[in-house]
């Protein structure tokens, strides 16, 4: 029999973006990763998540409780189950856990001020992470400023750290016609596109301060497209978004969100601190010339494919959209820049690399 793996995949049904694309893009891929051929895998959740990709290898073992219930009972379920664990969504399953486990970490926003992360979620991580980061395996950061965050913070986790990039996912790379949902969401010019969940870090404040600042005949011929939920903090932002006139899309599907990314003038990311930044890979993979910050990750993900700028700033935001959208040659050669780095990350290397570190951990 091969390795027997336990994976925490409650975000898969229960998380749209972030956490949960992680998620459903790694089962994804370890379902045709040719060295999990003779795997299985435990998927502890709460609720099942269908994709046919999943075949009899993969065993959805749902726990209906409530959190931290619902952790402690998971850690107890797969170490008597599994050879190995995988903690894709809080540190508090590690507490618990007898088998080797492997704690995946997106980022240290409950650390950063600068970041403004939702005060519960932040004082459950304060609280949650030093036991984890004592009792794991191994820590599989999402990028090299992940893991530069937490070995900064927490010298003695360097031993065990490592860095699995995430990826674009496949659909975004393939062409598509964005008018029909253009036309499905009233968006009839050109417009720039901003996605994320409206919150603080997200600096959604200064991109509409920037918006402001573009000349009038440049502003006056584009829209600002904002996709994303709702989040915390969020009245203000979006009372300032809609007196700005900007179109708020909400959540979309991700079909809707490829036709989006397609057809976009420019693409703006200024956040303030990401993990990894998921949206500007998945953007760049679509063909849209994008404007990301220069912190954290986003660097990082962008390479040379993107016009970085300092997200506090707004005149340099709004600089970086202007240029883009007054000079068709930039922004042709970010969109195939762009496409060209975009391809250079894959969910099959992530998924081969969090397997290898499994079976390593398995022995």
């Amino acid at each position: 029999m091969g390795l027997v793996a336990a994976i925490d995949a409650r975000a898969a049904a229960e998380v749209p973006a972030g956490r949960g694309r992680y998620v459903r893009e790694l089962l994804r891929a370890l379902a045709v990763l040719p060295e999990a051929a003779d795997a299985r895998f435990l998927l502890y959740a709460r609720e099942r998540w269908e994709d046919p990709a999943l075949d009899a290898r993969f065993d959805w073992r749902l726990v209906p409780l409530p959190d931290p219930l619902w952790h402690l009972a998971v850690a107890a379920r797969a170490s008597r189950a599994a050879d190995v664990v995988l903690s894709t969504n809080s540190y508090l399953t590690a507490w618990g856990t007898w088998k080797p486990t492997a704690v995946v970490v997106f980022d240290l926003v409950a650390f950063v001020p600068q970041a403004q992360a939702q005060s519960r979620a932040a004082r459950i991580e304060r609280l949650t992470i030093r036991p984890a980061l004592h009792r794991a395996a191994a820590l599989a950061c999402i990028s090299h400023a992940a893991h530069d965050d937490l070995v900064r913070r927490f010298p003695a986790a360097a031993a065990k750290a490592s860095v699995i990039p995430l990826a674009a996912e496949a659909r975004f790379g393939t062409p598509v016609d964005p008018a029909p949902v253009l036309a499905r969401h009233g968006i009839d010019s050109a417009y720039v596109l901003a996605v994320g969940t409206v919150e603080p870090r997200k600096n959604l404040e200064r991109l509409l301060g920037a918006w402001a600042r573009l000349p009038d005949a440049v502003r006056g011929a584009h829209v600002l497209a904002l996709v994303g939920p709702r989040g915390w903090d969020d009245d203000a932002l979006l009372a300032s978004a809609r007196s700005a006139g900007a179109r708020l899309l909400g959540h979309v599907s991700d079909d809707d969100l490829h036709a989006l990314y397609a057809g976009c003038a420019a693409f703006a990311y200024p956040s303030l601190y990401e993990g990894f930044g998921l949206p500007v890979l998945e953007a760049m993979a679509a063909g849209a010339p994008v404007v990301t910050s220069s912190v954290s990750s986003l660097p990082e993900v962008a390479g040379d494919a993107a016009l970085l700028v300092d997200p506090r700033d707004e005149a340099a935001i709004a600089a970086a959209l202007t240029r883009l959208l007054t000079e068709p040659a930039l922004a042709n050669d970010l969109r195939a820049r762009g496409r060209e780095r975009a391809a250079a990350f894959s969910w099959q290397r992530t998924a081969g690399e969090t397997y290898a570190l499994l079976a390593s951990l398995a022995g």
